[in-house]
């Protein structure tokens, strides 16, 4: 039996848009509430090169990445043809208006994921080359 977490009401959630929830230990999860307010919860990475979809525009059941424009689906995080990967899912309950999540999954799941590094800090040396 789950333990589940109130977070926010789903008014809180811009319509089309996203809300995103700090965990202890890795990456925020984002919320997304579509234009019939449903409600969605994803870990905000894309599993392309690691944009916070939490940035991205939101329609029907998906999700763009604000950096390369992948579409992943709302439901189940996966990526849309022609690209593939996916991005992990959280449990949601709309209870009332309010939105709750696993206790469980916020503290344990998905969290040895990380953002990619970008520029300079994120190249690694070439071999026999200088640092970069």
């Amino acid at each position: 039996m789950s333990l589940w977490k109130p977070i926010c009401r789903v008014d809180e959630i811009p319509a089309l848009g996203a809300r995103r929830v700090s965990r202890d230990h890795g990456l925020e999860v984002a919320l997304f509430r579509n234009d019939r307010d449903e409600v969605f919860a994803l870990l905000d990475r894309c599993p392309h090169k690691g944009g916070p979809l939490s940035q991205g525009i939101v329609f029907g059941q998906s999700v763009a990445c604000p950096l390369h424009n992948w579409t992943i689906a709302l439901a189940d995080g996966q990526a849309q043809a022609p690209d593939v990967g996916c991005t992990p899912r959280f449990a949601v309950k709309v209870e009332d208006g309010v939105v709750h999540l696993d206790a469980d999954e916020l503290q344990h799941h998905a969290t040895d994921l990380q953002r990619p590094v970008a520029g300079p800090a994120g190249r690694q040396p070439l071999p026999g080359g200088p640092t970069p």
